[in-house]
């Protein structure tokens, strides 16, 4: 890591190390201030820990809930850079002719402004209306640096708090956030991202995705403008009842196909992620934060819907334990007797109520505290499901997830067993599910538990452990804090050695 970053990122973690012991000595527990604190760090060291913030955000099993709420606020919003910085980026990448290419450039305002880019109006030769997203300069470095330094963070963290790591795998969890980010430094991953992704949106009537419309380089990407204003400065009272349901159901569809089916969805998709226009499908854009996984956890999270619905928490208990790992202090007995407690006031709500993302962060709590560690892809796909929810809202906040889940339901059982069946026993299958009657559910989460059950590996036990029950004191906030001070100690020395 370079000198500066180092000391930088040392002078950040110092500062917030000296808050929080002045908070603690305050009148009171002091919780919000230092909650406070933790999201003004976050947002001082940049976009990656931005981004770790808003991961963390979805982890209520071992957050505080002052730092969850102020989490939750964090967004990766910078004041705009003047264009003279960006200017050598175009000149690098298109050339120093670039103002042919791009024409009636407005430098004067950017349509948006985050850590990693700048996004500016333009025009192409035809008269096309472009956005074009520059890449900051130094980006690369910056964020090639932060991954090398959370590495090092999260090997602190494991071998200080072994139990801690036991349960969540705080590395892993990491390394599926840089894959997910992988986009971000190089725009002609994001490019393929999109044109991949603007393929699987076009059966969709409301929802697409712009289109890249020149070659794209690593640091310039030159894509479609899309019409109208961000979901959550749309007024619904524009919208007819059709247009506002349609958007809702289709991005609420597109999602559940990319979880289930193709593995391979939006993992920001915030309401300024989400632009709607009346009489325009909704454009889907920015698409440098991506989510992958993987076949086995995809069809584990849908018997996970079906035994809520069905009101059955053993089967969830269950299903929940197999897609993680069991530690070898793990209380599953604990965990059924939670999720038991938890299902039926799932289930008994409402389906307007029905809040998946909320159901999964408090599923993801109570593995957690009983010692199953869950699959890293999990607080992902949590951050994924609560950014849509919330987007949604903005615009349809009638609108019933699991009533769009059940919609799709025949389509994903039916390509979840095209996967390991033939076609055609497949088709039987699916047709068996549709023409059932009362036992259709229950027909279906026995597929599902057959197909999960290929390649899942039960009870994983932790190498030097002792097998013991209980939770452990590692799952709370001083490990990781004291890890902090060692790392900021390491960072300062670094710092000064360059």
């Amino acid at each position: 890591m370079s000198g500066g970053r180092a000391r930088y990122v040392a002078r950040v973690l110092g500062r917030l190390l000296a808050e929080q012991a002045r908070a603690r000595r305050k009148p009171g527990d002091g919780a919000e201030e230092r909650a406070r604190a933790v999201r003004e760090a976050l947002q001082d060291l940049g976009p990656f820990y931005i981004k770790v913030g808003q991961l963390l955000s979805t982890r209520p099993d071992f957050v505080p809930p002052a730092v969850l709420e102020e989490l939750a606020t964090l967004h990766d919003r910078v004041s705009p850079a003047p264009f003279s910085d960006f200017e050598p980026v175009l000149a690098a990448d298109l050339g120093p002719k670039w103002r042919r290419l791009l024409r009636d450039f407005d430098t004067a305002l950017p349509l948006g402004a985050a850590s990693l880019a700048q996004v500016y109006r333009a025009r192409l030769a035809d008269g096309t209306p472009v956005a074009v997203k520059l890449q900051r300069p130094g980006t690369q470095r910056v964020m090639a640096d932060d991954m090398r330094l959370l590495r090092r963070a999260a090997a602190l963290v494991a071998r200080a708090t072994p139990r801690f790591t036991a349960v969540v795998d705080v590395p892993a969890m990491l390394e599926v956030l840089f894959d997910a980010m992988e986009a971000e430094t190089d725009f002609r991953v994001e490019a393929a991202n999109m044109r991949r992704a603007r393929q699987l949106t076009e059966t969709y009537e409301h929802l697409t995705v712009p289109r890249v419309l020149m070659p794209p380089t690593r640091r310039v990407l030159v894509q479609s403008l899309a019409p109208g204003t961000s979901i959550r400065d749309a007024d619904p009272r524009d919208f007819t009842l059709a247009q506002r349901t349609g958007i809702g159901r289709d991005l609420m569809a597109f999602m559940y196909h990319g979880f289930f089916l193709d593995r391979y969805f939006h993992a920001d998709p915030h309401p300024g992620n989400l632009f709607v226009h009346p009489g325009e499908p909704a454009h889907l854009i920015d698409w440098g934060m991506v989510g992958r996984m993987d076949s086995s956890t995809s069809r584990s999270l849908v018997l996970a819907l079906l035994t809520i619905a069905d009101n059955d928490g053993a089967g969830l208990a269950k299903t929940w334990a197999e897609m993680g790992h069991p530690t070898a202090w793990a209380d599953l007995a604990g965990f059924r007797s939670d999720i038991s407690r938890l299902v039926p006031k799932v289930t008994s709500a409402s389906l307007d109520e029905l809040d998946f993302g909320l159901t999964l962060t408090a599923v993801l709590t109570h593995a957690t505290h009983r010692g199953i560690r869950s699959s890293p892809t999990i607080s992902l796909l949590g951050k994924s499901f609560a950014n849509l929810e919330g987007s949604i809202r903005y615009l349809c906040p009638e609108l019933s997830i699991t009533d769009v889940f059940a919609d799709n339901l025949r389509t994903i059982i039916f390509g979840l067993a095209r996967e390991t069946l033939s076609e055609r026993q497949a088709a039987r299958t699916a047709l068996d599910i549709i023409i059932a009657a009362p036992g259709a559910l229950q027909q279906t989460r026995g597929i599902l538990r057959t197909l999960a059950d290929q390649d899942l590996t039960l009870h994983a036990k932790v190498a030097g452990e002792p097998n013991r029950r209980g939770g452990g004191k590692e799952t709370g906030s001083r490990a990781p804090w004291a890890a902090a001070l060692v790392l900021a100690a390491y960072l300062a020395r670094a710092g000064r050695r360059k």
